[in-house]
């Protein structure tokens, strides 16, 4: 407890006594940030800068049949300071539900469907843009193909601000709904 005021805190590791080693007094900060620009300038001569879709794997994962360009745990790319996939959605079937922060960006590259955002339904088709709005407390997702023949496929892009701010990104990172496909997948 914090006797200033009676509530319990977090002591900031920077202003605490704690017995943390202090790497400040051991190390040149500005030549540790120097040391990180020749490696990031190394790793970057190597790095892929093509991605080309027909070399990569499609998975089926809680939120339906994906397939990732960029990801945070893709370190061999050029740029990465953003996620983007393709996701497919069958016939008549839909994505998982997911509950996140929003600031998702998807391009309908074929079909016709529907977005359901915190409880509104929002139709699209081939062509169009959703644009997930950012909201403090996050919003819940799910996409729907209303096609019974034909599937959707939508190319979904977001800034990765796993690093900074964490998978949460201050207010959760939860699938509230599997895929069907997933679901049949682990029966």
């Amino acid at each position: 407890m914090n006797s200033a005021n009676g509530r319990n805190r977090r002591r900031c590791p920077l202003t605490s006594n704690n017995q943390r080693k202090d790497l400040r007094a051991e190390l040149n900060l500005f030549d540790e940030l120097l040391k990180m620009r020749d490696a990031q300038r190394e790793m970057a001569k190597g790095a892929v800068w093509l991605v080309r879709g027909a070399n990569l794997p499609w998975e089926i994962n809680r939120l339906g049949k994906m397939q990732w360009y960029l990801h945070p745990s893709l370190t061999d790319v050029v740029c990465r300071t953003v996620m983007f996939y393709r996701q497919e959605i069958p016939p008549g079937s839909k994505s998982g539900r997911l509950k996140c922060g929003g600031s998702v960006v998807y391009y309908v590259l074929k079909g016709k469907g529907y977005t359901i955002v915190d409880g509104i339904k929002h139709q699209w088709k081939a062509g169009d843009v959703i644009n997930l709005p950012i909201k403090e407390e996050g919003i819940v997702f799910q996409h729907f193909n209303s096609d019974s023949n034909e599937l959707a496929l939508l190319a979904g892009c977001e800034p990765n601000l796993t690093d900074p701010l964490g998978v949460d990104k201050g207010c959760g990172f939860e699938v509230l709904e599997d895929c069907p496909e997933y679901k049949a997948q682990k029966s």
